[in-house]
């Protein structure tokens, strides 16, 4: 006789008693007719037909038959290494590597799916309880990314991936969907702006999953947030709640909300311009879906978030959020640093170290860890260079910013004959004379402006109107020395001139020698 729960032997006892068929028995309950008979004859036997008689319980039903006998197992070809098995899984050996080693080292021919049935049929694993968490309205979103398909782009002209992003309000299960082409920082963070700016308002906690673009590392009791987005948090007042690393239940209702998007809006918008979907989007979260009573809730989720939800949300704040990403980047021997295709410069003392850049929309700041080092407006085309001059050192940033027409105006203030030099050195084509330009006005600093303007007076009196010898006049303190007369001054030899030993006129003569003679001219 086959051997049938105690509920259904109960369950055939109580049809028999109601005159109903053994066919139709077999039929209702999908069993055997033999069997059924068998158990009218044991009902039979037992009297539980009488009319009168009380209905058998399942628990006097069970002392009738006894406990059910375990079908018989099939050995298995792990069972000669029990013992060794045994001690692999106390000691949290993996199931391949088990499998492994018993090849290797005790001869198993088995293969890994027996050790795998033999493990689970030892240690069955129970079943992992779940707690509901239900939260209030403004409480909690949850966010996520969800492959798609593709979407025409129109700034490129092609089709292109693309991912929905969802963001779903856990208590009253309105969403906000969004379609983009990538899941970088920039964008990840102007997906939760317009998402609040549609709903109206902040929620007091927003639960993510572990992407890059939020979390940077996994770590359950302390992880480590986006700089960008751990800002805009900031900004708009929300707590980040990184799930638990692969555990999508934590959550459910934003998972829930991407496989709803991807079953019931997708296919009516794939392959279609990115803002025409984007657009469809829109209607379809206020009109069908935010219009469906929801599985769970049994309630419209835009009609509740309506009423109840969005009159709890905390306020946008006065000036939407601006930073794009947050990049680290090592300052070059030239000042600069180069991030998203541009250069911004920075103070000298960085070169060689690495400064973490903050992109704004309007503006690029770089940081030393918490110290603010400066500010740029944000280049306006790829390859374009920022400068602030204050940020080279001061001997070069002087140097950069005498132009001759700035030699010639701070000349101009040190004195005339200062002037009338560089103007010398101006005159003097097509030969560049920036450099020694610089050097003579940057020899104030050192003598001051008085001693620059005599020695300058003293070259150009001695129609030497170098660098070289206002410097020499300078260090050679001759810059106080009376200047004689300029007959006396061309006199005297400034510099050893040179002159041919022998004239030009001495290699030409008038009369030409025949073969063999010489003539002394």
């Amino acid at each position: 006789m086959e051997r049938l729960s105690m509920r259904d032997i109960t369950e055939i006892i109580y049809r028999l008693r109601k005159g109903q068929s053994e066919r139709a028995i077999a039929v209702d309950m999908k069993r055997h007719r033999v069997t059924v008979h068998q158990y009218r004859v044991f009902a039979e036997q037992k009297g539980y037909l009488k009319p009168g008689v009380v209905l058998p319980s399942e628990e006097q039903l069970l002392l009738e038959f006894g406990p059910a006998v375990a079908p018989p197992r099939i050995a298995s070809s792990v069972d000669p290494f029990a013992a060794l098995v045994e001690q692999w899984v106390k000691d949290d050996v993996e199931m391949r590597a088990m499998h492994r080693l018993l090849c290797e080292e005790h001869g198993f021919t088995g293969s890994y799916s027996a050790v795998r049935r033999f493990v689970a049929a030892c240690h069955p694993a129970s079943p992992e309880v779940f707690v509901r968490i239900e939260t209030g309205p403004a409480e909690e979103a949850q966010v996520d990314f969800g492959t798609v398909g593709k979407l025409f782009d129109p700034r490129i002209g092609k089709m292109r991936t693309a991912y929905c992003f969802v963001m779903t309000l856990s208590h009253s299960r309105h969403m906000y969907v969004e379609f983009v082409f990538d899941q970088k920082i920039a964008t990840w963070v102007g997906c939760h702006k317009r998402a609040f700016a549609y709903l109206g308002g902040v929620v007091e906690r927003v639960v993510v999953d572990n992407l890059k673009a939020a979390v940077l590392k996994h770590d359950l009791e302390d992880p480590i947030l986006c700089t960008p987005y751990k800002k805009m948090a900031q900004h708009y007042g929300f707590l980040i709640s990184p799930c638990r690393p692969q555990t999508p239940q934590h959550k459910g209702k934003v998972e829930s909300g991407v496989n709803y998007t991807k079953r019931n809006l997708w296919p009516g918008v794939k392959g279609r311009n990115v803002n025409e979907a984007n657009a469809e989007a829109m209607k379809w979260i206020e009109g069908y879906a935010g219009l469906r009573t929801h599985g769970t809730t049994r309630k419209q989720p835009i009609v509740q978030f309506r009423q109840v939800e969005q009159p709890r949300l905390a306020p946008l704040p006065e000036h939407p959020f601006e930073l794009m990403t947050v990049r680290e980047a090592g300052v070059r021997s030239d000042q600069h640093l180069w991030v998203d295709n541009s250069y911004y410069s920075a103070p000298h003392e960085y070169v060689g170290k690495k400064l973490e850049v903050y992109l704004f929309e309007k503006t690029v700041q770089l940081y030393n860890g918490v110290k603010l080092v400066c500010t740029h407006a944000r280049a306006a085309e790829p390859g374009q260079r920022i400068t602030n001059p204050c940020h080279q050192p001061e001997h070069k940033a002087n140097y950069l910013q005498l132009t001759p027409q700035r030699c010639l105006e701070r000349a101009t203030e040190i004195g005339p004959s200062c002037r009338g030099l560089i103007e010398e050195m101006l005159a003097d084509k097509p030969k560049d004379k920036r450099r020694a330009m610089a050097a003579l006005i940057g020899l104030a600093g050192k003598y001051g402006e008085q001693r620059l303007e005599a020695a300058c007076r003293r070259a150009i009196a001695w129609q030497d109107p170098r660098y070289t010898r206002v410097k020499q006049t300078l260090v050679n303190d001759l810059d106080d020395v009376v200047i004689a007369d300029e007959a006396q001054i061309a006199a005297v030899t400034v510099y050893p001139t040179y002159r041919y030993a022998r004239s030009a006129e001495e290699f030409f003569c008038d009369t030409t020698p025949a073969r063999g003679e010489v003539i002394a001219c």
